[in-house]
């Protein structure tokens, strides 16, 4: 069982690393995405500086590996480790790609905040639980124009909406994970949590980038 988890880990980790927002930035624009606007490698920097398209690919494709780690967790674990809860290898799978997202091999162990690849596993895990954690994202942001605070409350709100939407039992580790993730995200946006309590935060549509 042990190997089996280390190599869900290991492909979990490296489906996360890939550097979307990094490649699409140095394939159509031929710069390095780390060194405009905020430096930051994730959907809201490529928004800003590389156009509303490449944001949202952006996005998307960050999604989507976090949603693929999640599902590829989960049939690795019906193979490797049928006597495993199939959650506690979505678990692992999900925070293995988060991980690989914020602190990605390629980029010297620099990544983005795990916004939106957050939002793919929780959407594969939870999906029901995920649109509702995004909709406070769209709330906050609409009210505030702050997205740094959407996402902090967005992510902090999957595990609350988790623990009413999933039926059945939940293992230690899949609830573990849910607030793990969900404080990870939170500890990402540490200065853009200082400029809030400051004040200096830039909002949303504004030309200089946060």
């Amino acid at each position: 069982m042990l190997y089996a988890s280390l190599f869900i880990a290991a492909a979990s980790y490296l489906l996360g690393s890939i550097p979307t927002g990094y490649l699409l930035i140095r394939l159509f624009l031929h710069q390095d995405i780390r060194a405009v606007g905020s430096g930051n490698i994730g959907a809201t920097n490529v928004l800003r500086s590389g156009g509303k398209k490449l944001g949202l690919v952006t996005f998307l494709l960050d999604m989507l590996k976090g949603c693929a780690a999640v599902w590829l967790g989960a049939l690795l674990g019906s193979l490797l480790m049928p006597a495993v809860p199939l959650r506690t290898a979505e678990a692992l799978a999900a925070l293995c790609a988060i991980l690989g997202h914020m602190f990605t091999l390629w980029l010297g162990f620099k990544g983005g905040k795990g916004v939106a690849t957050g939002f793919g596993v929780f959407l594969a895990a939870c999906p029901w639980a995920a649109l509702a954690a995004i909709a406070v994202f769209i709330l906050v942001l609409f009210a505030s124009r702050y997205v740094s605070l959407a996402s902090i409350l967005g992510a902090l709100s999957f595990p609350l909406f988790a623990h009413f939407f999933i039926r059945g039992t939940q293992p230690v580790a899949f609830i573990a994970v849910q607030w793990v993730a969900a404080l990870l995200i939170v500890a990402k946006h540490h200065q853009n949590i200082r400029r809030l309590l400051a004040g200096t935060e830039n909002r949303f549509g504004a030309k200089k980038t946060a």
